[in-house]
């Protein structure tokens, strides 16, 4: 009998780490369902809920934001921190009847976000801070689903996964085999702990926390120069001992991230392989199992060179495509033709390990000696 080669070994090797990655989704918890806020919260004399908005050059997207924050009952104060936007951003928000915060210039070092967080979170007078990017569309009831869901698991920085928006074939076509890259490598949000603070997952577009978690700044500081933030917030804390979930928020949370399959590639695909917060060897572990099980499968059996296992592997991917399209607003036809994209979602992590990008909203962040250490400079 003749025995199987290397490669065979090894994309057997990578499909079993996939399944154990996967299999938690089969009992997974149900998503975040709208919620008051939880009975210790309102017992708690003085505890309110504050919305932290950061912004720049958001003119175009944060109405929506906006108009359900400030009409959510549970949130007591809504503060957009402007940072150096050059459009009516500002002016929107505060005829909107938000708490606009002028943001100071950037510091030495610091990336755009981290330091319009950091300003809003102090500025802020709520208990509980909740944190959102310009393009979320929270549903009434998410301040209680993400409070209470803190307080039940006992976690100190809460994020959930949302529903997303595509509205091209493009996006609907690559959007959710950059998703199934996530999968592949971290399975399904959950509230199972992740293996190690260093795999911990998180969304930086939707956070909740004590704001006593971060009034002092440490943590912004430590990841000041890192353009994953929410991942890079939520691994720093992980590492000193703080408990950090991720739930699946699609009922509550809806995001349009981006325009256009080119957007999606080039915004999206810049931070996929969460390059400056995950070390060379998981980077090379990660690409090497997404590689075996996603990207070369359909190629090689387009090629006439496929096995069993390359088509097991390509049936799993389409199973998983159904599991995904919960995530998607409006899921169209094209979302159950995405594993043919999976040899480009590939390609576009492996580009994210090797060449990771330092521009975002018009500045470019030169990297220094360090990871996660960067000066800010003006860009395009």
């Amino acid at each position: 009998m003749r025995r199987p080669g290397w490669f065979t070994l090894a994309q057997a090797a990578a499909a079993g780490i996939v399944l154990a990655r996967l299999a938690p989704g089969r009992h997974r918890a149900a998503p975040l369902r709208p919620a008051a806020l939880p009975p210790s919260l309102q017992a708690e004399a003085g505890a309110t809920v504050s919305v932290v908005i950061p912004a720049r050059n958001e003119a175009d997207r944060i109405g929506p934001c906006l108009e359900a924050v400030l009409g959510d009952v549970q949130v007591s104060e809504v503060i957009v921190v402007d940072d150096e936007s050059t459009d009516a951003t500002a002016e929107l928000a505060a005829k909107a009847g938000a708490r606009v915060v002028p943001g100071r210039s950037l510091p030495p070092g610091w990336v755009g976000k981290q330091w319009a967080l950091w300003q809003g979170v102090r500025a802020a007078t709520g208990t509980w801070v909740i944190t959102l990017d310009a393009d979320a569309r929270p549903e009434p009831g998410l301040a209680g689903a993400l409070i209470g869901a803190a307080v039940e698991h006992g976690f100190e920085l809460v994020t959930v996964g949302p529903r997303f928006t595509c509205e091209t074939l493009g996006e609907q076509f690559l959007h959710p085999s950059m998703l199934a890259t996530l999968a592949y490598r971290f399975g399904p949000p959950g509230p199972e702990a992740a293996p190690g603070p260093g795999r911990v997952l998180a969304n930086g577009q939707c956070m909740a926390f004590r704001r006593e978690l971060l009034a002092d700044g440490q943590a912004f500081s430590a990841i000041r120069g890192n353009m994953t933030d929410g991942v890079a917030l939520a691994r720093w804390l992980a590492r000193r001992g703080r408990l950090v979930g991720f739930l699946d928020g699609a009922e509550l949370l809806t995001v349009r991230m981006h325009t256009s399959a080119l957007e999606t590639w080039r915004e999206w695909g810049r931070s996929l392989a969460l390059p400056d917060v995950t070390g060379p060897g998981w980077q090379a572990l990660d690409l090497a199992v997404v590689w075996l099980t996603m990207g070369l499968p359909p190629l090689r059996l387009a090629a006439g060179r496929g096995t069993a296992l390359d088509a097991a592997l390509v049936a799993l991917r389409v199973g998983l495509t159904g599991a995904l399209a919960g995530s998607y607003a409006r899921p169209g036809a094209a979302l159950w033709l995405s594993p043919l994209a999976d040899p480009a979602a590939a390609a576009r992590l492996t580009l994210s390990a090797l060449r990771p990008s330092r521009t975002w909203r018009g500045r470019t962040y030169a990297r220094r000696a360090g990871r996660g250490r960067s000066a800010a400079r003006s860009g395009s």
